[in-house]
């Protein structure tokens, strides 16, 4: 989706194009996949970064115009609403003492972007949903200033036909009805690729899968939304009810959410695209001028513009990339389960667990996917998206006789997956200074039971005992949130005032 999306309407012919153009860019990449042109093993990560815009108050601030400009940095870049930003980490190699470097250059990118906003009156700050934000400030008018975006909020809305309603239900109720998708961009995450060989896409993407759940069940930090209370994890329930194309009718039928956990393990890439493809229409029908069939047939790379942009379209989870580098294209899995924040050392402790944790999922010889069903890894989705660090899960048990058993998220964590995390850190070659501390801060955030969320609903609380009224109390977690943010210690030490 990054892409510049040019404005104009389009017609019935344009989608006619576009959906035989997508065939094509299927058959190509089934031939490149055929062929074995893709790159080689690198071991490669990436890590981009949503980022929220708040003033001294707490209150978002919308100025992402502003903010870019004065932090003239191409890792930055602009979101989907004002008060949003992105910052992009290149590729690091996954060894020696990456996790220092990643937090070392997160750390100064964020330092110097938060001296820049505060210039102007705002400051940047981690999390999966700003607490303080409104509906008011959730409209079509606070959309950044990218024709992508609003070109994305006609087609979604022309798709449903109708307003879009949210519904959501957790430790309180939620109504709201919106004529805009403004309120996605109330969900910031952090997005984690992996570069494989197609070989191994397959284990990787379904070991990410089976992950999603203990992920979130972590580092779930997003319990507010519109000043209500609901899911230890709200982004996810969030994000696909502000995005989805279907009205009722169309979700009573089964038609699936552009948003989607998914329905099966996969044996092949292709998978994923081919599904992308047969559920769900294109919004953005935007054609190139390449012909991928001729450039491939030439032994050219061909860009596969068309299927990379529909990919962009369908969100989810964890999402098969397309990518050229160096001339060379590749595969990449995103895993795009993670809100943002708290902080830099919380998020490459997130990172350290991840990385470490699919290595070895990837490589068992029993592979957790064989013996866990895929509905009970998208119900342990949903349970760590309501419940969070207290959340209960379905896991496979270590004797051969197979069965899943209900275990508590932080005994699974700290008695099978993060002695898994941690041999998987040293099979990618990653130092073990990195690896023991990184991991051991997943380790305190289990042995103590709190996160992001946990955190933020216990100082709201107790604001809520002194007598602060509902807004006020959120505003001044939020405050409390910023400061405590900028001392880099982790969120399992933060005081609850």
């Amino acid at each position: 989706m990054g892409e510049k999306v040019v404005a104009g309407g389009f017609d019935l012919s344009d989608r006619r194009r576009y959906r035989q153009r997508l065939r094509e860019c299927l058959v190509v990449l089934e031939r490149l996949l055929e062929e074995k042109r893709f790159d080689r093993p690198q071991n490669l990560m990436g890590l981009e970064i949503e980022l929220n815009l708040v003033g001294a108050d707490g209150m978002p601030q919308m100025m992402n115009t502003e903010v870019l400009e004065r932090i003239a940095s191409p890792d930055f870049q602009t979101e989907l609403a004002q008060f949003n930003l992105e910052v992009n980490i290149a590729p690091h190699r996954l060894t020696g003492r990456v996790l220092d470097q990643l937090a070392e250059e997160l750390r100064t990118g964020l330092w110097y972007a938060d001296r820049q906003a505060r210039e102007v009156g705002a400051g940047i700050v981690m999390i999966g949903i700003l607490p303080t934000l409104t509906a008011a400030d959730l409209v079509s008018a606070n959309l950044s200033e990218v024709d992508r975006f609003h070109r994305l909020n006609e087609q979604i809305l022309a798709a449903r036909g109708e307003e879009i309603h949210l519904d959501m239900r957790g430790v309180e109720e939620l109504t709201y009805t919106t004529g805009s998708i403004a309120s996605e961009a109330a969900c910031t995450s952090v997005q984690m690729h992996l570069q494989v060989t197609p070989n191994r896409f397959a284990d990787v993407w379904n070991a990410s899968q089976a992950a999603a759940a203990v992920q979130v069940a972590l580092g779930a930090n997003a319990p507010f939304v519109f000043g209500r209370e609901l899911l230890s994890e709200s982004r996810p329930e969030l994000f696909l009810q502000a995005t989805d194309t279907r009205p009722p009718e169309y979700r009573a039928q089964g038609v699936r959410p552009r948003v989607w956990f998914g329905e099966r393990w996969i044996t092949e890439p292709l998978e994923l695209f081919e599904e992308n493809l047969r559920y769900f229409p294109s919004l953005l029908p935007l054609c190139s001028a390449e012909d991928p069939l001729r450039v491939l047939d030439e032994g050219g790379v061909p860009e596969l513009s068309e299927l990379v942009l529909h990919n962009g379209t369908v969100y989810r989870w964890n999402r098969p990339v397309y990518d050229i580098a160096g001339g060379v294209p590749h595969l990449r899995v995103e895993n795009r389960v993670l809100p943002a924040g708290p902080t830099v050392t919380d998020v490459v402790a997130n990172a350290a667990f991840y990385y470490g944790l699919v290595r070895t999922l990837a490589d068992e010889q029993r592979p957790v996917w064989g013996r866990l069903p895929f509905d009970g890894a998208a119900a342990n989705f949903a349970a760590a998206c309501r419940d969070g660090i207290d959340a209960t899960l379905v896991w496979p048990g270590r004797r051969r006789l197979g069965g899943v058993a209900r275990v508590p998220v932080v005994k699974l964590v700290r008695d099978e997956l993060l002695p898994m995390a941690a041999s998987g850190l040293d099979a990618w070659g990653v130092d073990p200074a990195d690896r023991d501390r990184y991991l051991g801060v997943i380790e305190e955030r289990c042995r103590r039971r709190v996160n992001g969320a946990s955190w933020q609903s216990a100082t709201f609380h107790r604001a809520l005992g002194r007598g602060l009224d509902r807004g006020a109390a959120l505003a001044e977690m939020t405050r409390r949130y910023v400061e405590l943010t900028r001392t880099e210690e982790p969120v399992h030490r933060w005081p609850v005032d």
